[in-house]
């Protein structure tokens, strides 16, 4: 796999996951595709003329330096699916990202990571429940991964920053802008101890298809997924959903029957997750998740 074109090949909209996929088993190091006219791009990899011409225009006229200096001069660093700093639990399930794009200090990959999220809007006790399951695993040196959404996402990374341990944001846009606008200030303090991480190029804006994208990130950097407070049909549950497809622990909180912000996670909990009342839920299973991710 040759990391420039692959650099370059990414960067182009509308080029999915399954397409890159596609194009990689046929040339692994996409150098023929980078000669290929648009009408071959078209029949080879069924593509519409459109997308075919817009492919074929975007392969001829960009260049690896000025799309990286890009990145480089926004200190984002552009990280190869088989370079020695992908993450390896992400490297592990089904459809891991071709390329990362990570800002901070990607030695935090290395740490023990518990990924967490929950609804947009949680109750106090939501809130609660979140440091008093969290707080003695950040404490111990546990690096928290969420998706810098408002409400528990937004609890988990400040609680990790308040306690001075790292944070993973992942996001689901590219790294050039923040969202929500309110939490621009959340991630400048996370690129000081942490990581700003998406599989977006660096000027895609949010669309409401990606964030199930990002969500299986959120869920692959880590053994175990804990769900705090989260309604029927939520992204959380989605998040959930990728956790058990990549082979790994689902941790929920129980709540109340009469609040709505719980059926999800209580819903979770009658499905097998296993219930978590204490940080000791989460550490008795994580022997067994760190082995069953790598089986």
């Amino acid at each position: 796999m040759d990391r420039e074109r692959l650099f370059i090949l990414h960067q182009c909209e509308g080029i999915g996951w399954k397409r890159i996929y596609q194009m990689l088993k046929a040339d692994p190091t996409l150098a023929q595709i980078f000669k290929m006219k648009s009408r071959e791009l078209s029949n080879f990899f069924q593509l519409s003329e459109a997308a075919a011409e817009k492919l074929s225009r975007h392969l001829a006229s960009s260049s690896f330096k000025k799309l990286f200096d890009t990145y480089n001069n926004a200190n984002i660093t552009f990280i190869a699916a088989g370079d020695p700093d992908y993450p390896v639990m992400l490297k592990s399930i089904f459809d891991p990202p071709w390329v990362i794009y990570a800002k901070g200090d990607v030695e935090y990959f290395s740490r023990t990571c518990i990924s967490v999220v929950g609804t947009r809007k949680p109750t106090p006790y939501g809130i609660k429940s979140t440091s008093h399951l969290l707080l003695p695993l950040i404490r111990q040196g546990w690096t928290t991964v969420s998706g810098l959404a408002s409400g528990i996402d937004t609890a988990v990374h400040r609680l990790s920053l308040s306690e001075k341990q790292p944070t993973i944001a992942v996001l689901g846009h590219g790294l050039g802008m923040v969202y929500p606008d309110s939490n621009k200030f959340l991630a400048d303090q996370i690129v000081k101890k942490g990581i700003l991480l998406s599989e977006f190029a660096y000027h895609n804006r949010p669309k409401k298809w990606q964030f199930p994208m990002r969500n299986r990130i959120i869920s692959g950097l880590s053994p175990g997924t804990l769900i705090i407070e989260a309604q029927q049909k939520s992204g959380s549950l989605i998040t959930a959903d990728q956790a058990l497809e990549q082979g790994r622990e689902v941790f929920a909180v129980p709540g109340s029957i009469l609040e709505p912000s719980c059926s999800g996670t209580n819903t979770l909990i009658q499905n097998g997750a296993k219930l978590v009342a204490d940080f000791t839920d989460i550490v008795a299973e994580y022997p067994k998740a760190f082995s069953e991710a790598f089986s």
